[in-house]
């Protein structure tokens, strides 16, 4: 036997062969002499067998021993077992208790929210929670597989800013030595600035937003990606938009099945995530609500339910395009033929998660930025690098933000944002 540690994930190719396992018992469960010890060490779970006349005496009584979350090290003979979901089985051959916890606080019975919260630090060691977190790293590497395979270029703008991106108040204030500052709540701007640098860019990271929000979909930190294309109108950007998205959902598809079916995820609803994705206007999304029992008059922007309800008649996201310009940021390219309207675009997931991406074509235009600055009320001097785009080089450009943790609920199936996260900080939370 080699005497170095094997993980739960490698053993498939070690049948017939006894290996060494650093383990935790998530439960055990015994019949007179035989005992069954469901074992996990972060890469996947595995069933022990113990059988009390094929082991020594002290190791049946090691096995004894053993309570929920203890830690050992376990010896045994990998062998196939096809009634097992991971395909495999251990027969154990010796145990080395590390420690016999006591008393672990979460229990197989039902815990409510506020105390499975309280004990995040614990929860994340259940099969749901480690399966979420391993799609979301999995999204995350097929983010940055899709950009830096498609010509886009990696920058990371600032987190500490002097100004907000989108000239709102929703923003964490802090001292910068002397200066006011704040934290990002979008790397936008900065993200425009890299593009006219190197063409196609992206950012990936942390994002904060001071609102007072509690619904499932908010998070007061989260993780945005953001590209940004030079030479590139709206009609390009949503061609990039679907292929990213179906690029990401087809490889949690093909690389997270054992998650999905942890989480009893529907994975044919799923594999019918393919580009391209449905449009709609936003004239056009006004008289679907409007014929289906809701009164939105034109010029207010969509709820969830009003998203939900569009969501419903498609099998995969949808993009709802052109809003009024009075309901969107001040950055956005007016439509040429039809200045009271944008050249933007939401993308709606379904299933009634809501907006998961929100873009546009950039205004390029020196004279319109600036007439949209007085409008807004935005203090140029805070602002002058973002007019100087505009003033040395300007050229067409659109770019987009998708928020990674409505993207992990949208593909795990989760009811709330707040397990899509290892620590989510929320209204009332910051512990631990």
């Amino acid at each position: 036997m080699n005497d170095s540690l094997v993980t739960i994930r490698e053993v498939s190719g070690h049948v017939g062969q006894s290996v060494r396992i650093g383990a935790w018992l998530q439960r055990k469960r015994s019949s007179g002499k035989i005992a069954f010890l469901q074992l996990r060490d972060g890469t996947g779970f595995i069933q022990g067998v113990v059988a009390k006349t094929e082991v020594s005496e002290d190791t049946w009584e090691q096995a004894g021993k053993l309570t929920q979350e203890s830690s050992l090290y376990v010896t045994g003979l990998v062998k196939e077992e096809p009634r097992s979901p991971s395909g495999y089985e251990l027969v154990v051959e010796g145990i080395e208790i590390i420690q016999v916890t006591q008393e672990y606080p979460i229990t197989p019975k039902e815990h409510g929210v506020d105390f499975l919260m309280d004990h995040r630090h614990l929860w994340l060691r259940s099969p749901k929670q480690r399966a979420v977190l391993t799609i979301r790293a999995e999204i995350k590497r097929a983010v940055n597989e899709y950009f830096d395979t498609n010509g886009f270029t990696q920058v990371d703008p600032p987190i500490l800013t002097p100004t907000s991106a989108e000239g709102t108040t929703n923003l964490f204030h802090t001292k910068y030595f002397d200066e006011d500052a704040y934290l990002t709540q979008s790397g936008q701007l900065y993200m425009e600035a890299a593009a006219m640098a190197l063409g196609k860019v992206y950012s990936f990271g942390p994002t904060f937003r001071a609102e007072k929000s509690k619904t499932r979909r908010h998070l007061i930190e989260f993780w945005m990606i953001e590209p940004e294309m030079a030479f590139v109108d709206l009609e390009q950007s949503l061609r990039i938009q679907e292929q990213f998205v179906a690029h990401v959902v087809q490889s949690v598809v093909n690389n997270c099945r054992p998650e999905l079916t942890t989480l009893e995820r529907d994975i044919s609803k799923l594999e019918a995530i393919q580009a391209p994705f449905p449009r709609i206007t936003y004239d056009e999304a006004i008289d679907f609500l409007n014929s289906n029992g809701f009164e939105v008059p034109w010029g207010e922007d969509f709820g969830a339910p009003h998203e939900t309800a569009i969501a419903q008649a498609h099998d995969r996201p949808v993009f709802i395009t052109h809003y009024p310009a009075s309901i969107k940021s001040f950055y956005m390219k007016p439509d040429p033929n039809r200045p009271e309207v944008v050249l933007c675009a939401d993308m709606i997931a379904p299933e009634g998660y809501g907006e998961i991406i929100g873009g546009s074509q950039r205004i390029d235009d020196p004279e319109l930025m600036a007439q949209r600055f007085e409008e807004h009320n935005l203090p140029l001097e805070a602002y002058q690098w973002y007019m100087d785009l505009r003033t040395y080089g300007t050229v067409p450009h659109s770019g987009f933000g998708l928020g990674l943790e409505r993207t992990v609920a949208w593909i795990c199936g989760l009811e709330h944002v707040r397990e899509t996260i290892a620590f989510p900080r929320t209204l009332y939370r910051l512990y631990p």
